[in-house]
């Protein structure tokens, strides 16, 4: 059972206590992310992440590296487009390390000059890795251009030239913006004792002084579309096609999660099953929503060969009519939801996944959602709820497909769609 606390600053708690484990998870969610950012801006988010783990007053890199590794806990962090967390996974009996450990390196951490020079050569090195692989390119090319000029499509890792500019007033500037009581949610899932939990966050945050953000929240946006290629000189082709989907915390987001389990979401969706298994033109074929505060995205995504990009895409296509021409079964609809029901269940066993999917809730939409709510909701979905959100969806004025491959494909994909 969840329970929710406010400490006297502001900072909203939400906890689970499982008794039965031995390990209980953290997870510090700031709302901060590429969302954020200014295009000039764009990469802070994710800098300053590295940056908390380059030392502290009293803790340097190493230190922090070695203070949970010394008893076998886990500590990291990501950033995404709308959150950035920080989190570990301990026993039981270390929590107070744990939580000492997150709130030294949120409080004081150093940003020294020296650095911040250094972190620079490795985010550098992870965009270089990024570059690498079309895969991602193709995906971060979709969204660039479906997003169009709203900080949805800003690459959370940032621009080369951002980079390269980023000083330590800038730095600093922008985590005093994010970093405080009122943008944090700390997560707890395990077994811990509630009181002295309680007298431990106390302890480790609750002297936080309270600050007032000053940012505006951005915009809904309008989607892009068009047909967008980049050029790479590889043998395979990726392609990836973009429609609206819905935003987190729509009532029809697990209509979608339902639909796409039975289109694409899978290896025994229609997709996996006709374009790989029944034809053989395509390893990975795949599809899945993204859905954020602000928008959403549906993706469809094929890897395949150039001389077979009209053949393969003629497949999609013809799915998505028939789809839209009403002919998804009670069986498709019943072992979709089933499927989805226990990819959820089975994905909460573990305290970081019940720390995450708490916190996350609760610092985008404000509140947390039971198992049961969610098993509920899903059970909820009807055949008339899916076909709802595909003929919103699927809208021919409002695709955006973006390729990379060595070959341009954009006159084949123009006659097509």
């Amino acid at each position: 059972m969840y329970k929710r606390k406010k400490l006297g600053n502001g900072i909203e708690v939400v906890m689970e206590k499982i008794p039965h484990f031995r390990s209980v998870s953290i997870g510090l969610w700031f709302r901060s992310g590429s969302i954020y950012e200014a295009e000039s801006q764009n990469g802070l988010s994710h800098f300053i992440e590295h940056m908390l783990f380059k030392g502290t007053e009293k803790r340097s890199a190493k230190d922090i590296a070695q203070t949970l590794d010394a008893v076998g806990g886990q500590l990291n962090a990501f950033t995404a487009k709308e959150c950035t967390c920080f989190y570990s996974k301990v026993l039981d009996e270390h929590l107070e390390l744990a939580l000492e450990l997150l709130s030294d390196m949120v409080f004081n951490s150093t940003f020294l000059e020296q650095e911040i020079e250094k972190e620079k050569g490795v985010v550098l090195e992870e965009i270089s890795m990024y570059e690498d692989s079309p895969d991602d390119v193709v995906h971060e090319l979709l969204s660039a251009n479906f997003f169009k000029s709203h900080p949805l499509g800003f690459p959370i890792l940032g621009t080369r030239k951002n980079i390269e500019g980023f000083t330590r007033e800038k730095i600093i500037n922008y985590f005093k913006r994010f970093y405080v009581p009122q943008n944090l949610v700390i997560s707890i899932a395990g077994n811990y004792n509630e009181e002295l939990l309680y007298q431990l966050l106390d302890k480790y945050f609750g002297n936080w002084m309270e600050l007032k953000h000053n940012y505006n929240e951005p915009p809904l946006f309008t989607p892009g579309k068009g047909i967008f290629y980049k050029y790479r000189d590889i043998e395979q082709t990726h392609l990836c096609i973009g429609y609206p989907g819905v935003v987190l915390g729509d009532e029809n987001l697990y209509a979608l999660m339902v639909f796409n389990n039975i289109f694409g979401g899978g290896m025994s969706s229609r997709l996996f099953q006709k374009v790989r298994e029944e034809y053989g033109l395509a390893y990975s074929v795949f599809s899945f929503p993204s859905s954020y505060v602000h928008g959403g995205l549906f993706t469809i995504y094929a890897g395949l060969r150039p001389s077979q990009i009209e053949q393969a895409m003629s497949l999609i296509l013809q799915e998505i009519r028939n789809i839209k021409n009403r002919d998804i079964t009670h069986e498709e609809l019943s072992m979709a939801r089933e499927q989805l029901k226990g990819n959820y269940i089975l994905g909460l066993e573990s305290t970081n996944s019940r720390m995450t999917a708490i916190g996350r809730s609760q610092l985008l939409l404000g509140r947390t959602m039971t198992p049961d709510e969610v098993l509920l909701r899903i059970d909820n979905v009807s055949m008339d709820s899916i076909y709802e959100i595909v003929d919103k969806m699927f809208l021919s004025e409002s695709t955006a497909i973006a390729v990379v491959s060595r070959e341009d494909p954009t006159e084949t994909l123009s006659n097509l769609f």
